[in-house]
């Protein structure tokens, strides 16, 4: 696909090479997260509140906002007598168990794959293992997944330097989690560092990064070395989309995050000949058009989809909302 802007200098009269990775953009967890609350407005009415942002994306919260959706922090901001949605990165025991006291409908929409790490944590736990968690202190999935268990019972580590510094209670009876949108390559490095430091320790039989996290890493990794700078689409709060900025740059490749087509620099496309795209597992394929066509409304450009992977990954909408 080849377009041409009206205001094109003839400094820039050269074509753009565009490479857009795929995949990219929306995962099924995200997409069932969405889906969630859109169902819930439909079966309840407005208003419908959501503990934190449902997915880490400006545009999509807004979106639902304006079909009646109530984003807050905490659940002492929901009225009685309505329902509340818990966010796709999972909550902290403790919220549901809030909200039973409450009486309040609640609606769990965390992605499955996070649900299953909190699962392989409570059994780690049940065999008397201390858990180690890979993770980034204070996203949401950390704290949620933190928060299955009594204080204590799992330990955080962020870098092989902080593998260097643990000191378990017996280092004999150890698990490690991940969270599921970390680097795929850090979380490798911390995990040997944990086995060779710790030979006992076990883990899960496969890998915590979610399968999107793990794909759109390897898609970038497939285009990087193509492209003279790359956009990655996605909010600065999206660990996903953070780290899809990170494996570019460690390739040699400029990459900037922007959230809509209004965040492009026409000066990020000077004098490049090929400009990599991809977008992080919050950020819908509508931003994906809107930056391609802010691009071009700069450069004449021609568009080529990268293919590395298909997805056809769906997960179960909660009991309840199935039919609804």
């Amino acid at each position: 696909m080849t377009r041409a802007s009206g205001s094109e200098t003839a400094e820039q009269s050269s074509e753009l090479k565009v490479l857009v990775a795929a995949p990219r953009g929306f995962c099924a967890g995200v997409d069932r997260a969405i889906r969630i609350v859109e169902l819930a407005l439909d079966r309840y009415g407005a208003p419908v509140y959501v503990r934190h942002e449902i997915v880490h994306n400006r545009y999509v919260v807004e979106s639902l906002k304006a079909k009646g959706a109530i984003f807050v922090e905490s659940l002492d901001q929901v009225p009685d007598g309505v329902p509340v949605v818990f966010s796709a990165h999972g909550v902290p025991k403790a919220v549901p168990a809030k909200a039973e006291a409450r009486g309040l409908d609640y609606i769990d929409a965390t992605c499955p794959l996070v649900s299953k790490v909190h699962r392989q944590a409570e059994r780690a736990n049940e065999a008397g293992r201390h858990i180690i968690f890979v993770g980034h202190a204070g996203h949401p999935e950390v704290i949620g997944t933190l928060g299955q268990l009594p204080e204590g019972a799992m330990t955080l580590v962020e870098s092989v330097d902080d593998v260097a510094a643990l000191a378990p209670p017996d280092p004999e009876m150890l698990s490690f989690l991940t969270q599921t949108t970390l680097s795929v390559d850090d979380t490798r490095d911390i995990i040997a560092a944990l086995q060779h430091r710790f030979p006992s320790i076990s883990g899960p039989r496969g890998e915590d990064i979610c399968y999107a996290t793990s794909n759109r890493q390897d898609a970038v990794k497939a285009i990087a070395g193509r492209c003279d700078r790359m956009i990655v689409i996605g909010a600065p709060n999206s660990s996903n989309s953070l780290r899809l900025v990170e494996v570019a740059e460690r390739l040699g490749t400029p990459a900037h995050l922007v959230q809509r087509g209004t965040d492009v620099d026409p000066d990020w496309l000077r004098d490049i000949g090929t400009l990599g795209i991809t977008a992080g597992a919050s950020a819908p394929e509508t931003l994906v058009r809107e930056v391609i066509d802010a691009v071009a409304a700069h450069r004449a450009i021609v568009e080529d989809v990268v293919v590395t992977a298909e997805e056809n990954m769906v997960f179960k909408l909660p009991r309840g909302l199935e039919a609804a």
